[in-house]
């Protein structure tokens, strides 16, 4: 017999642990009618023409056919609907469970001035258009670190590197009073208040809708974070502009490598949770065990943050049963209708989110997709529910209304605060996030051995019975605390993060 896995005794589906051939005894009194691929989902019972199809005891789609037991269950048969969600706020908040303070984990991080804690240490460079994203990029080069190779940082270890913050947006788009330009200010604000900034230069051409001086102006930065704006259109053209950048850059050096390491409270770390190249193993396996990490963080006083709203449809019902309050989930709700309103408007629908790559790993619909992304947010009480790249204020679990495309819900979580990004894929994403670490969560064991380069911890340990989803979640906590401390993560040596800093473009280009 061949070995199902069969998360909720109401599942009308089993995921299938390895492939399996058509006629092959699967389990008692059932035969697989066709080839069922590792991670898909094999029917456990006969299932009539527009039944609801249940998988970790919730409905993940509508029979679109009649689907008889030990047939393959995919998109040849079944497909989306919309359906009723009864919203029961707050009805499964559970009593807070704290570690004791004398008993709560601690971590190597830098302390700024004004008391903010720090995992990592950059100048940044934050550009205000698109029209100055060459320049930037070309004062961050003459600072690259090449391996075997002497170079400008060579005598300032404590600064993690110079990064080029660089985007498509800036111009060509409405300004004052509009919602796009509102949420560019506030990603680019976010970034400047970033702990894990020393210092930076703001860089624009000058004749931009975004302007540097009024953007700086609004910022409120700390006196003990030096700013610098420019404009190209002042400084003369491009030479004369990487001139005075490298030359305000290496003015900063000093005083950002005067840092040191101390222990502080995990009860400091705000951790941002996401989920890209999903498979059929990701709900089960990586995102669960990220949940019960982000579940002990927030035992240590901490905060986890998760967002992706379109990846989270259908099972937002689940997290307002843990809303701390009606506001809180009424909050939620209104941004599922907002994308609800927004997909519609566009022509779109939320169910055209799970990518090819989502379903050749075995998701069908947003539904069940959702359904194991939601997992991320493991069993703690949503604290709050916030806008893009708004800052993380709440301690808990906080939900931030972002896209589900991986570069832009990153940046809004940092932006928001996040000191660690923890990323779970059972497809293989590669990604960085600068200044923020970018920890990779494999979700299953094949992708694990064949990117081994990419990935930092193989939660597909779980699937193959070797740990269980709460030991997983503490391997995974003791990682993001090393990160904190300084531990390099796997897209920190291969050098990501310094172009998937991409805000969110939500009016028209003008």
């Amino acid at each position: 017999m061949t070995a199902l896995l069969i998360l909720h005794p109401d599942d009308d589906v089993a995921l299938a642990t390895e492939d399996l051939a058509a006629d092959a005894a699967v389990r008692e009194g059932l035969v697989a009618r066709n080839d069922v691929a590792r991670g898909h989902k094999i029917a456990l019972r006969d299932l009539p023409a527009d039944a609801p199809v249940r998988k970790y005891g919730q409905v993940i789609g509508f029979a679109t056919r009649p689907v008889a037991a030990g047939e393959h269950v995919h998109t040849h048969n079944l497909g989306f609907q919309m359906f009723d969600r009864e919203y029961e706020y707050g009805v499964d908040v559970r009593p807070e469970d704290p570690v004791p303070v004398a008993e709560r984990a601690m971590f190597d991080g830098i302390v700024r001035p004004d008391g903010r804690v720090a995992t990592r240490n950059y100048i940044g460079i934050l550009t205000t258009v698109n029209c100055s994203a060459t320049t930037a990029r070309r004062i961050a080069e003459r600072f690259r670190r090449q391996e075997g190779m002497p170079g400008p940082l060579d005598e300032y270890p404590m600064v993690d590197g110079v990064v080029a913050l660089t985007h498509t947006l800036g111009c060509g788009m409405a300004g004052e009073g509009s919602e796009e330009f509102a949420v560019l200010r506030r990603t680019l604000t976010g970034y400047a208040n970033h702990p894990n900034f020393a210092g930076f230069l703001v860089l624009g051409l000058g004749c931009e809708v975004n302007e540097v001086r009024s953007l700086v102006e609004e910022w409120g930065v700390g006196r003990d974070t030096p700013v610098v704006p420019m404009t190209i259109q002042e400084l003369g053209g491009t030479r004369a502009t990487v001139a005075e950048g490298v030359a305000r850059i290496k003015d900063m050096l000093p005083a950002a490598n005067a840092v040191r390491r101390q222990p502080v409270p995990a009860s400091g770390l705000v951790l941002a949770m996401e989920c890209g190249g999903s498979d059929g193993y990701s709900g089960i396996t990586a995102n669960p065990a990220l949940g019960a990490a982000a579940d002990l963080l927030i035992r240590h006083g901490g905060t986890a943050v998760f967002g992706e709203t379109p990846e989270i449809y259908g099972a937002e019902h689940l997290l307002v049963r843990r809303a701390v309050s009606r506001e809180v989930g009424e909050r939620l709700v209104r941004r599922i209708r907002w994308w609800e309103e927004y997909t519609a408007r566009h022509g779109g629908s939320m169910d055209n989110n799970p990518s090819p790559g989502n379903k050749a790993g075995g998701l069908t619909t947003i539904l069940e997709k959702s359904l194991g992304a939601a997992a991320k947010g493991g069993q703690s009480n949503l604290a709050d529910v916030v806008q893009y790249a708004e800052p993380i204020t709440a301690k808990g679990l906080v939900f931030m209304d972002t896209p589900g495309y991986d570069p832009v819900n990153a940046t809004g979580m940092v932006a928001g605060g996040a000191h660690v990004l923890c990323f779970t894929t059972g497809r293989g994403s590669v990604f960085g996030c600068k200044p923020t670490p970018s920890l990779k969560l494999a979700t299953n064991t094949p992708l694990y051995e064949r990117m081994t380069d990419d990935m930092d911890i193989n939660c597909g340990l779980i699937a193959d019975g070797e740990c269980d989803v709460a030991e997983m979640g503490r391997r995974i906590f003791d990682l993001v605390l090393d990160t904190a401390s300084g531990r390099r993560t796997r897209s920190e040596e291969l050098g990501f993060g310094d172009e998937e800093f991409v805000p969110w473009q939500l009016g028209a280009v003008m």
